[in-house]
């Protein structure tokens, strides 16, 4: 039997999932979601190629549980960070930056390329994680629709129009010197995008 990692069954597949979930993070981040093995994730991981496979039977499996875990864990740091904005500009200064500093830690293919290397089940399960997500940016908007400080449209469609935005790669492929001022000016136009006709109501905004 192998040796157990942590003191019960269960502290033992939590933490081999996230010793797994780490090794597939620096594999996305370095090489892309084509180049990733299960055999070359559990060598990294430092996990047996048996165990690597009852916890993860095929490729689609990892990523899917890679995703849901990673999915989780945004949206409950998203939320934290939105409750330190005082108005509905500095919220999305806030989601733009967060969906811009996770596009830049991942290698996915996008959209429609993800879609091709999943089959269309695990394409749905990942896809259903940008829901909450998507709910928060509509909240944002509507909001400040509300208060003058955005453009009184059609909320679901300013989120669609600024998601499709803030997914370019071409933002954050740049060197890690220049991420930050990138994502500034990624940042205040997402809030140009999004402002209301000139001459209406505006708020200070957070662009930084």
């Amino acid at each position: 039997m192998p040796k157990l990692i942590g003191d019960s069954l269960a502290a033992h597949r939590e933490q081999v999932r996230e010793r797994v979930f780490a090794a597939l993070r620096e594999q996305l981040y370095r090489r892309g979601f084509e180049a990733v093995t299960l055999s070359g994730v559990a060598a990294a991981a430092g996990v047996g190629r048996s165990a690597m496979y009852n916890h993860f039977p095929d490729r689609q499996a990892l990523l899917v549980a890679f995703v849901e875990a990673e999915a989780d864990r945004y949206v409950t740091d998203l939320d934290t960070a939105l409750t330190g904005a005082s108005s509905p500009p500095e919220r999305l200064a806030v989601f733009a930056r967060m969906q811009l500093r996770r596009l830049a830690e991942f290698h996915l293919p996008p959209g429609q390329a993800l879609a091709g290397a999943l089959d269309p089940q695990a394409y749905r399960r990942i896809a259903a994680h940008a829901d909450p997500i998507g709910d928060r940016l509509v909240t944002i908007l509507r909001d400040g629709a509300a208060d003058g400080s955005m453009a009184d449209e059609d909320p679901a469609v300013l989120a669609a129009l600024v998601s499709a935005a803030l997914s370019s790669r071409r933002i954050v492929d740049v060197g890690p010197s220049e991420l930050d001022a990138t994502v500034a000016t990624a940042v205040r136009a997402v809030q140009r995008m999004v402002a209301p006709p000139h001459g209406a109501h505006t708020s200070t905004s957070a662009s930084g």
